[in-house]
């Protein structure tokens, strides 16, 4: 079942390791195939080197059920899960613990948009989302970690699309795209400029975020309705 999908994000997610993304198996990446409502997604704990296509699991986006798979999904899932129902336009949605965003969210702070690179593809402040409260964990920490992702985007009115990613406090990055690679590829550029804003904040801690009117140009000249960088491929 979904041959097709299952080696993209069986690919993905052997990228995360090749981009310095994860430790041990402290990531995972999943795809959605929409018009037969279904997600497949990396399984709990299995070494990326051991990883094979078929060791992935099929779910059902609607209900969460395992429909194919022996090994058990990722702890994870029900995040993914969340984050599909809601946002239409993802297609691949990508977790890890990479360390520069890692610090960020264990600080509880957005990642300011500091220059071009952030802005050509992060369209503002890389948001971080609140704690859950102790009863949200204790009713289902990782369902209630995608509806706080949600309502973090829903109340500072944020296109998921735009801002192809997100912080939690003191736990770490999600990332998404039209496809599990694009989430990779938004994985590896949020963990970058996490990075460079860190060491902005280094050399001068009352730097102030990049002028607006630069942010504008640098997103839109690659995402707007005019878009003109690259070979038909924006931000890609």
């Amino acid at each position: 079942m979904l041959k097709h999908l299952r080696k993209l994000v069986w690919q993905a997610n052997l990228d995360l390791p090749k981009h310095g993304l994860v430790t041990f198996t402290w990531g995972n990446v999943s795809g959605v195939d929409r018009d037969r409502g279904l997600m497949v997604i990396k399984p709990s704990g299995v070494e990326y080197k051991d990883l094979t296509p078929d060791d992935l699991v099929v779910l059902d986006l609607e209900t969460g059920k395992v429909v194919e798979g022996e090994l058990n999904p990722s702890s994870d899932t029900k995040t993914h899960l969340e984050l599909y129902r809601e946002f239409p336009a993802l297609g691949g949605i990508v977790h890890t613990h990479s360390p520069y965003a890692v610090a960020w969210a264990q600080a509880g702070q957005d990642i300011p948009c500091y220059g071009t690179t952030h802005a050509d593809y992060f369209y503002g402040a890389i948001p971080c989302a609140r704690h859950l409260s102790q009863a949200e964990l204790e009713e289902d920490y990782e369902k209630n970690t995608g509806k706080v992702i949600i309502e973090t985007f829903r109340t500072r009115a944020l296109d998921p699309v735009a801002v192809p990613g997100v912080i939690c406090h003191s736990h770490g990055p999600f990332t998404w795209g039209k496809d599990p690679a694009q989430a990779v590829y938004h994985a590896v550029v949020l963990e970058e400029v996490a990075k460079m804003a860190l060491l902005t904040r280094q050399v001068d801690a009352a730097a102030a975020p990049a002028p607006q009117y630069l942010q504008d140009k640098h997103y839109l000249r690659k995402h707007g309705p005019g878009a003109y960088y690259g070979q038909g491929h924006a931000g890609r």
